[in-house]
């Protein structure tokens, strides 16, 4: 094993190389279940969550996650779980699975093709490795510390723009934290001249920053089950990422931004003290 990931190692040895493994299948093989429910969703059952504005959910999102978590406990019954759909367990494992078995769901249910499996795992406490399967374009980012990162088998690195007006920055925004957060920032990203993009998915708009498609994304408040993959997919492809986990980011959720390291503090400057508090 290589010297530089032998010193990222946790103290004591885990299954790592497995887990990164099962990761990859498992997303492959849930996005391709996904993909079977998206071309029959004129016939899905839809529901909105109560309480949180657009988030909607369909019997594809609970059979995509019940498959995903049995996967992972058959393989690893340790291992600790968080999931969109079925919540939080054994969160005191050294390892624990943060899952999106549908990220962009509105997407999903809308016929648009911007929606993905997200399964991320940390480690100590740490984002260690990340699968985020995109069946629609034939496209799994992933991920592994010290590994580096790779669209399918191709390694991927963050963007070498050196200003905001070479190209697109990807945003989101929640209900749970308003406009007043969100489209102050999108002023001052126009007045700098910057463009900006949304596409439903989370997930995969953070995928995309790490391949060097998107310069950098913020979203007011994202959850961990949406953006723990992409957490170790941008690190690994050199970007740099705000302190998602601070403050119980794991179960709460937090503001993130992901950028390419010489766009980061540019991009900080014009969200302000909000990316913090």
């Amino acid at each position: 094993m290589p010297n530089r990931l032998s010193a990222l190692l946790p103290p004591e040895p885990l299954a790592l190389d497995e887990r990164y493994r099962q990761a990859q299948r498992i997303a492959v093989q849930a996005a391709q279940l996904g993909l079977d429910y998206y071309r029959q969703r004129a016939s899905l059952e839809v529901s909105h969550k109560a309480g949180v504005g657009q988030d909607v959910v369909s019997i594809a999102d609970r059979e995509l996650e019940t498959f995903i978590k049995q996967q992972l406990s058959e393989h690893f019954p340790q291992d600790g779980f968080v999931g969109e759909e079925t919540g939080a367990s054994d969160l005191q494992a050294r390892c624990i699975w943060v899952v999106d078995p549908i990220d962009g769901t509105s997407c999903f249910v809308n016929g648009l093709h911007t929606w993905c499996v997200s399964i991320g795992l940390l480690v100590d406490g740490e984002p260690w490795l990340g699968a985020v399967a995109d069946a629609n374009h034939d496209e799994l980012f992933h991920a592994c510390r010290g590994h580096g990162a790779f669209v399918n088998q191709t390694r991927i690195e963050v963007n070498p723009a050196t200003d905001l007006t070479q190209g697109l920055t990807g945003v989101g925004t929640s209900h749970r934290r308003g406009k007043e957060h969100f489209l102050p920032f999108l002023n001052r990203l126009l007045d700098e001249g910057g463009m900006f993009i949304r596409n439903g998915s989370g997930a995969l708009m953070i995928a995309y920053v790490a391949a060097g498609r998107l310069l950098g994304y913020y979203e007011t408040h994202i959850n961990s089950w949406d953006c723990l993959a992409g957490l170790v997919l941008v690190r690994e492809a050199g970007g740099h990422c705000s302190d998602f986990l601070r403050d119980d980011g794991l179960t709460d959720g937090n503001p993130l931004l992901v950028a390419a390291p010489q766009l980061y503090p540019a991009l900080a400057q014009l969200i302000g003290p909000s990316l913090s508090a």
